[in-house]
Order: structure tokens, then sequence, then C-alpha cells
């Protein structure tokens, strides 16, 4: 045993720790990226068939192999044209830096800052709305049963979704990082024995949701005319559009992009303001 332990140690590099590192980074954030999605229930197909492929060698059935042996030949095109959306996402994700503040933060103030408008507005017109903010767990499969968007996020866009008139009003808003993903999507109902039973359909498919899912859904109440948020079967009720912005930008960890913005904002006017001094210090 201690052989083998001076063995290990002796052919031991810091490089392989560093290669286990990477390789276990990599597949946390693959499994993150597929969590929620078709991706899922296809890994789980895919450890059948190769079973499949296995078994099919090993009891001599040639036949049965051969055809998948050709279907893991094109394994890597069906992969690429089944979840080409989702891998374009991905692959936008790894582009952006994640050392630097980016746009990406931005946009994503800028997202909360559009819900919280619409949500208002909404609730001013008694006009009842769901609006899902994906966060880790992926919501492809409830993306799904709607209608796809891919718009940047308006809150005049989100209004005209909700309105009676619109043919997809009676469904969820899904919203990923920066953009409207799909409209009209159908939630899971909340099966809490618990629950108020004042709550309508609309309101139990936002705890439904948040109790499946780490996603963060604004509720706007039709007949009460008020703004809820919901997030891991809770509720809070009656938010203001600053109080609504204010959580959002907590539970999204935007915080310190937010602070850093307003930095920014005030650094740049203190810049502009000290380039229109005359030398003598007298504004110009």
């Amino acid at each position: 045993m201690n052989e083998l332990i001076l063995n290990l140690k002796s052919s031991f590099r810091m490089e392989d720790l560093l290669d286990v590192g990477i390789v276990a980074f990599i597949v946390y954030r693959l499994l993150s990226l597929i969590r929620g999605t078709r991706a899922v229930q296809m890994l789980v197909g895919m450890g059948v068939l190769t079973a499949g492929y296995f078994l099919s060698s090993q009891f001599e059935l040639y036949t049965t192999h051969w055809l998948f042996s050709n279907f893991f030949d094109y394994f890597v095109f069906i992969i690429i044209v089944i979840f080409q959306d989702d891998l374009r996402r991905a692959l936008t994700k790894i582009g952006r830096n994640p050392f630097l503040f980016s746009a990406e933060s931005e946009s994503q103030l800028e997202m909360v800052d559009e819900v919280a408008r619409a949500a208002a507005q909404l609730a001013r017109d008694k006009v009842g709305a769901l609006m899902v903010i994906e966060r880790e767990t992926g919501l492809k499969n409830f993306m799904d049963t709607g209608s796809k968007i891919d718009s940047r996020v308006r809150a005049e866009i989100l209004y005209s979704i909700f309105l009676e008139q619109s043919p997809i009003h009676d469904g969820a808003v899904i919203i990923t990082g920066d953009r409207i993903a799909s409209a009209g999507c159908f939630l899971p109902l909340s099966k809490d024995p618990d629950i108020d039973r004042h709550y309508g359909t609309r309101h139990r498919a936002a705890i439904g949701l948040t109790e499946e899912t780490d996603a963060v859904v604004v509720l706007v109440s039709e007949e009460a005319g008020a703004v809820h948020l919901v997030q891991s079967g809770q509720m809070l009720k009656n938010l203001e559009e600053g109080q609504l912005r204010n959580h959002l930008t907590e539970l999204l960890g935007l915080q310190s992009d937010r602070v850093a913005i307003s930095n920014r904002m005030r650094s740049f006017a203190d810049l502009f303001r000290g380039t229109r001094k005359k030398p003598g210090g007298k504004s110009s």
C-alpha cells in the first residue's frame, strides 16, 4: 500500500490536477445547461442505445449491431440538428467574457426595468399576466408548449402579448437572458393541498413552476390589479414598480452590476464636467 502511494505521489503533477478541474467544470456546465430541457430525456435514450450497442456486440447480433454502429456514426449531426437553438445559446454564453463587466449585465438590468414597467402598466389596466424569467434550470420543455417569439424584452411588447385581443394572451411569457423566448406557454399547476383556495389558475401555475424549477415569475392579478413576485413556491404580494425592480435585481444577482453601472455613469459625468473647465478652474 505504501509503495502504491509513493508511486502515485511520484507520478502526480499539478498539471493533472488542473486537467481534472477543467474537465469537471466543463461537465458541470454542460449538465447545468441541459437541466430541465429535452436533452435530459435524450441522454436517457442515449444510455439505452449505448447499452443496446454493447449487448448486440456481446451476443453477436450482427444486424442489430450494424444498425447501432451506423446510428452512432451520424450522432454528432443529429445532435446539431435537434439542439441547434440550445447550442447557439450555449456558445453565445461561452463567448462572453465572464471576468469583465460586459454588455450582458447591462442588458439583464434593462430587461428587469422593462419587465417592471410592463407589470406596473398591466396592473393599472387590470390585465392579467404571467412573465417567467429563466435562471439556471432550463425551461425548454415549457417553451415548446407556446409560440416562439425570440425578441428583445420591451414593455410595449409584453403589454401587447397579454391584451385579450392577442391570440397568445392566455399563457405565460418565458424570458431567457434579455430576450422573450416564447409566449402562450403552459405551466404546471401547483399540487400543494394547502394552497389558498382563492387562488386562480394563473396563481397556481406561477407557484407550480417555481416549486419545480428555480425560475422567477412575475404575476399580474387581473381581478386585484396587483403585481406579485413568485419564487420557490413563495409569493411576495402587492409590489410597486420600484419594489419589483429591486427584488428582481437581487434575485438575479444583478445588484453589484447596477451599482457598477451607477458608479461608471457618475465617473463619466465627472469626467465630462472636468473637460468643460478652463485651466483656471472656471467652467466654460
